[in-house]
């Protein structure tokens, strides 16, 4: 055999040679598609589940409903309708109980998505004392409402379905010293309320970035 003819015979082996495992340059297509994927995936998260979402925006419109009627039955602006609008604003106070409960523990459950880093540090620091003070708020205001209407001697009728038992003895003084702290926790409420609003606004009209519609469509 010449050497001619080995040198084809060579070539036509190393041709009909089957590959064996995948080139450079499909292993780095498959790395990138890999990447693009879970890229895609994280972008697809939501911030918030649907259920956070739903249980946000109830908790919100009872909040909202609240903070006026408390400034009208405080000032006894209520008329003829006063009673029932002191029986709503318990009732409403009764129902915010359990549900900021549930809340805690279904963010405990089920954490969001931590802010963007782009997000000055000292404005998610305020987010979270935000968050957290009106969580904490929203539990106190209610129990001294109780409290301190079972010192007036006063029923709390939820819904006109069923009364709460008394959880202090009457003490017509120490009602009237609570029901101001009452006022005050209120006040403060409002005021974190309102900080959270514009916060959100400001997130969503100046910044123009996707805080406030991660509490919309996650």
């Amino acid at each position: 055999m010449t050497k001619a003819t080995r040198a084809g015979f060579r070539f036509n082996l190393l041709a009909r040679s089957p590959t064996v495992g995948p080139s450079l340059s499909d292993r780095h297509g498959d790395v990138r598609s890999l990447r693009e994927s879970t890229i895609s995936g994280a972008a697809i998260a939501p911030a918030y589940t649907v259920t956070a979402r739903v249980l946000h925006w109830i908790t919100a419109f009872l909040i909202l409903s609240m903070i006026p009627l408390g400034v009208v039955i405080a000032n006894e602006w209520g008329g003829a309708a006063q009673d029932s609008l002191y029986d709503l604003h318990r009732s409403i106070g009764v129902a915010v109980i359990p549900l900021v409960i549930l809340r805690l523990v279904y963010r405990w459950t089920h954490p969001p998505l931590p802010l963007p880093h782009d997000i000055p540090a000292v404005q998610r620091l305020a987010a979270h004392a935000t968050h957290w003070g009106l969580y904490v708020l929203l539990i106190v205001q209610p129990l001294t409402g109780w409290i301190a209407t079972s010192a007036y001697g006063a029923p709390v009728i939820v819904f006109g379905w069923f009364e709460l038992p008394p959880i202090w003895p009457e003490d017509r003084a120490f009602s009237e010293q609570l029901f101001s702290v009452h006022g005050l926790i209120g006040i403060a409420i409002a005021c974190l309320a309102a900080a959270h609003i514009g916060a959100a606004l400001h997130h969503h009209f100046v910044r123009r970035d996707r805080i406030l519609m991660r509490m919309i469509t996650g």
